[in-house]
């Protein structure tokens, strides 16, 4: 697949606003509880996003598998603003008392396939590989099986799965689920650099990822730290999707805090309007992302 400059006029941008491994210790302004989250999202839809990809915490705030607490961000989002809800998979790893992480079972994750109400979309991991933080290293585990079933059971339910790609390998992976028929095109996916242990966010990476990934995909780029905004600007020129959010980054330049997330996507909606490409309304990127119509359209 040959990238095609400025293939589409819409750019649909997703705001990831929490993240599964830093709190507001890293930034007092991370949404923690649900009623964060929600005033989160409706500021984000109102800057020009159409998607909200979404890790809860508990009331410690650190990252939890609890239904109930997905159950409530999940409504009170749905409540405050149309955003595209997309739940991230890998839940996110928490701290125990020895501060050793400890990561959601398999079972836990797929558990995230009951949370009511159900959310339009879901994200899968295409690969396991060991995930690298500041507070050390863990095997993020994401077996073709498991994948295989969190795949199945969306198809079940009327979700759109979007397939997160950290480095070569992992689009592989994916081609093999299409060619044996578990992943059914169109297929979406996210492409994500900078993450130690993962492919470096670099051109060259993103441009061979995108060369390889199968006919027809949409995707976007996600990009992890201080080559945040270079590597979401190149996918735009490219005619690539984006996401932004404090999952992703905690500055807004050298020295200087993200104050909120909706500062974030006003940036990359301004940008794509001055590329000439238009941030997608949320019925545009159902359309997009092969979603029925929403409420009142």
């Amino acid at each position: 697949m040959t990238p095609d400059l400025l293939s589409s006029d819409k750019v649909i941008i997703t705001a990831a606003i929490t993240g599964g491994i830093h709190g507001k210790e890293a930034n007092p302004h991370i949404p923690i509880s649900p009623e964060e989250q929600a005033q989160a999202a409706r500021a984000c839809y109102d800057a020009g996003a159409s998607v909200l990809h979404l890790h809860v915490r508990g009331k410690d705030g650190m990252n939890t598998p609890d239904l109930a607490v997905y159950n409530k961000a999940v409504r009170l989002i749905g409540e405050s603003c149309p955003l595209i809800r997309q739940i991230g998979n890998g839940i996110g790893a928490r701290l125990d008392e020895q501060w050793n992480i400890v990561h959601p079972t398999l079972e836990q994750r797929l558990n995230l396939l009951n949370i009511d109400p159900a959310p339009e979309m879901h994200t899968i991991n295409a690969g396991t590989f060991e995930f690298r933080t500041r507070y050390g290293g863990i095997t993020f585990e994401n077996p073709m099986s498991f994948n295989e079933a969190y795949v199945r059971g969306c198809r079940e339910r009327g979700f759109v799965v979007e397939i997160e790609v950290y480095d070569l390998g992992h689009i592989a992976n994916a081609r093999e689920m299409l060619d044996s028929g578990v992943l059914r095109p169109p297929l979406h996916f996210s492409i994500v650099l900078g993450i130690l242990g993962g492919a470096a966010a670099t051109p060259a990476n993103l441009l061979r990822m995108v060369e390889l990934l199968p006919e027809g995909s949409s995707w976007q780029v996600v990009t992890v730290g201080k080559y945040h905004l270079r590597t979401e600007v190149l996918a735009m020129a490219m005619g690539g999707n984006v996401r932004t959010g404090m999952e992703d980054t905690l500055h807004y330049g050298q020295g200087e805090p993200v104050k909120s997330n909706a500062q974030l996507v006003e940036r990359m909606a301004r940008l794509a309007r001055e590329m000439g490409r238009e941030p997608a309304t949320v019925e545009e990127a159902r359309r997009m992302l092969g979603l029925p119509a929403g409420k009142g359209a």
